[in-house]
């Protein structure tokens, strides 16, 4: 009986997440995590990396700034005039810093906090370089990846209780869900570097500047795990997705 319970909860779950889409592409979101309560975290959250980190005021962190500003514009802009491709009825609070850090790395949280670390600089080299990070960055919170991965974990667990209630092997299902939710997490970087590029556009940078960037970074990188066992695409495969998304019509048509 708890079982069936655990079942039909499982499916109704699933049947009320399947009614999202994703901001402009229109993919299908599971959403089950409140936005407002994971923005607030990520506020906390946010101002405690803050308050532990080196927090730059220099020439680069303003480039950090300004580049943030015109993305964040951008979007502001894009949305306020295609206010039917947007999920969300919150109002972000942008905030953009530049943290000391040699690891190369930026990221966004929920709600518009984003951070860039100094050990990304010598990637992107130039403003066009940090606008191919930040808007893949910002694509992520607009697109809500990290309130869609939270909602996989909900229904990974429920699952996985459905398994151990039917006296099944837990280690198996987890195994082929981990898998699962390796190939969303890969679909979810395609989807920001294309939402990115689309935001470059409308923010007066050149998209086509990704595939620069991501030449370096293929450059500088090695062989890495396999690509099926990856949370990201391989550099090969990313460069040829941009490349593609960057003659396609859908990209072509974005306008403000």
């Amino acid at each position: 009986m708890k079982a069936k319970r655990l079942i039909f909860a499982l499916a109704a779950t699933l049947l009320i997440a399947a009614c999202s889409k994703a901001p402009i592409s229109g993919r299908k979101q599971v959403l089950l995590v409140s936005e407002g309560e994971m923005i607030q975290q990520s506020y906390a959250q946010y101002r405690q990396v803050m308050a532990q980190s080196k927090v730059l005021n220099n020439k680069d962190a303003q480039m950090v700034k300004k580049v943030g500003n015109n993305i964040a514009n951008a979007v502001q802009r894009y949305f306020s005039t295609h206010p039917g491709q947007l999920n969300s009825n919150i109002q972000y609070q942008w905030e953009f810093n530049l943290i000391q850090d040699n690891t190369p790395n930026a990221w966004c949280m929920p709600g518009g906090k984003v951070a860039v670390y100094t050990g990304i600089l010598p990637y992107t080299q130039n403003e066009q370089g940090l606008a191919v990070v930040m808007s893949h960055e910002i694509a992520h919170a607009i697109a809500q990846h990290s309130r869609e991965q939270a909602s996989y974990s909900v229904i990974q667990n429920l699952g996985g209780s459905i398994f151990s209630s039917l006296g099944l092997y837990p280690d198996v299902y987890n195994g082929a869900t981990n898998l699962v939710m390796l190939k969303y997490s890969r679909e979810h970087e395609t989807e920001a570097d294309q939402l990115g590029l689309i935001f470059m556009k409308l923010a007066g940078y050149d998209p086509n500047y990704a595939i620069t960037f991501w030449n370096i970074m293929r450059q500088t990188s090695g062989t890495g795990q396999p690509e099926f066992l990856s949370t990201h695409p391989n550099d090969a495969t990313r460069i040829e997705n941009i490349k593609k998304y960057l003659q396609s019509d859908k990209f072509k048509n974005i306008t403000n």
